[in-house]
């Protein structure tokens, strides 16, 4: 009787076996990798919840403000998934930071700008979007600025999941809003801010898709479209890394150190300007060394980005933490402060604690689900290069300055994805142009039909058109949710 075991055909069957086994293990592993970031987040929310109960006391509301840390842990969750990657989107899309890389550097500068210099005092409600006198009680307070919160995060959560980068700050200011009304009426809304927060849709990404713009027409202009390229580089891009770095001072000056110390306006531009033209001296040497050997094409000028490029999607990072982290731990603190003194008409101070869960909330949030909107923001919409991408992060930081003197809320996230867009319809604006010329100094030349064209745009309408629609509705769908949560509320707390 012939021994199976030997048999060759016995083996293979073996082999295919094994085979199978191999990729039921594969499969399971698949299958169970999304199920790994929920349950992540949910342990995080428990240990929030489980930090307000140590923190707190055993005060009367006590059980209130352990739900208001859930809900803040689950916000500054959902502000790591979908904001910061307009800090981290372009340095990734252009290829200058891997994503693991990205995300490192997001989580530590992040973390940094959240806990060193974020949100010293909050005022009264979110900025005055309501009276808060309209309210007739601290439980009243409370219940709205629960409705706020938990309104804000699932609409971030659900323009996550679409791939819709949204603004975490126009969330929680449509979620005040809405509990507001329904809290108080329409005539408890302060509307002239409204008004100036809904004209900040419009002129955040408008301004600094223009920035960028004009920034990549001078690199092309003065850099790219050179006969020699590597020389107008020594020239301009010292220039370039000195106006970044001194819009980066007076932007971290006027908006990240809040904590530490006041700075107007004009003292922080002084300060931007010195800091700039420090680090121009200071390149000058660096990029005529680095540019040594380098040969004359524009693959070689990506080198010289490259640092510059991550130097400031670091510092985009902490100025983000700096001001976003009370988007998520803003209300959080607002409720806190009514729970421990019954007190909700005077400023709002951020305990340590409190301000912990929103760090780390944001870190955990980019860490579990931010590379999906990274790859959106950094790849999808239009293709980056250092150069481009450079440009994206350079117009963010003078677009604030400029909404700064100009005294208009603007929405970090719409200035970054507006950068964006002004690039790639900036590139496309430049290829018509030169093919224009092209055409005129060679009439015979083939060109493409116009529905080739259409098909070869450089920003894809489809994500334009999304996000666009995502920027109009945040403000009313958070505060039509938050409405409904409100009344839900009270409706179970009787």
């Amino acid at each position: 009787m012939t021994d199976q075991q030997g048999d060759p055909r016995h083996l293979d069957t073996l082999d295919r076996d094994l085979a199978r086994f191999s990729n039921l293990e594969t499969a399971t592993g698949y299958l169970a990798r999304p199920m790994v970031g929920p349950g992540i987040s949910l342990v995080f929310v428990a240990l929030a919840g489980i930090a307000a109960l140590l923190f707190f006391g055993q005060a009367n509301n006590t059980f209130i403000v352990v739900v208001a840390a859930c809900l803040g842990a689950y916000m500054a969750l959902n502000i790591g998934a979908n904001d910061v990657a307009n800090n981290m989107g372009p340095a990734v899309g252009a290829n200058a930071l891997t994503m693991g890389g990205a995300i490192a550097i997001a989580v530590v500068f992040e973390s940094a700008g959240a806990l060193i210099a974020g949100g010293d005092v909050v005022s009264t409600i979110a900025k005055g979007i309501i009276d808060p006198e309209s309210m007739r009680t601290a439980s009243v307070f409370i219940w709205a600025m629960m409705a706020a919160l938990l309104s804000a995060a699932l609409w971030v959560n659900l323009a996550t999941w679409v791939g819709a980068p949204v603004s975490t700050t126009h969330s929680v200011v449509g979620g005040v809003m809405g509990a507001g009304i329904a809290a108080a009426g329409f005539a408890a809304v302060n509307w002239s801010t409204m008004s100036a927060i809904a004209a900040s849709w419009v002129i955040s990404p408008v301004l600094g898709g223009l920035i960028a713009a004009g920034f990549l027409w001078l690199i092309k202009s003065r850099i790219i479209y050179r006969e020699d390229k590597i020389a107008a580089a020594r020239t301009w891009v010292p220039i370039l890394v000195g106006i970044m770095a001194g819009a980066f001072a007076s932007y971290l000056a006027l908006k990240g150190l809040k904590k530490i110390i006041k700075i107007d306006l004009p003292t922080a531009l002084m300060i931007g300007a010195a800091i700039g033209a420090i680090v121009w001296l200071v390149m000058i040497p660096a990029i005529a060394k680095q540019s040594k050997g380098l040969e004359n094409r524009n693959k070689s000028l990506k080198v010289l980005f490259g640092i510059p490029l991550v130097v400031s999607a670091a510092l985009l990072s902490f100025a983000h933490g700096a001001n976003d982290v009370a988007n998520a731990v803003g209300p959080l603190a607002a409720i806190v402060q009514a729970s421990q003194s019954g007190s909700f008409t005077d400023a709002v101070s951020i305990p340590f604690w409190v301000m912990v869960i929103g760090a780390f909330g944001i870190s955990f949030g980019l860490f579990l689900f931010g590379p999906k909107l990274i790859r959106m923001v950094g790849g999808q919409i239009t293709k980056l290069n250092p150069m481009r991408a450079y440009c994206v992060a350079l117009s963010a930081a003078i677009t604030v300055i400029v909404a700064s003197w100009l005294g208009l809320p603007v929405s970090s996230t719409h200035i970054a994805v507006g950068g964006v867009f002004g690039v790639g319809f900036f590139r496309e604006w430049d290829a018509e142009r030169r093919i224009r010329n092209a055409r005129l100094q060679m009439p015979n030349r083939i060109s493409y039909a116009p529905e080739e064209r259409r098909r070869r745009k450089l920003v894809r309408r489809s994500h334009f058109m999304t996000i666009i629609a995502a920027w109009v509705i945040t403000v009313p769908a958070a505060a039509t949710l938050s409405a409904l949560i409100f009344f839900l509320i009270t409706g179970v707390m009787g």
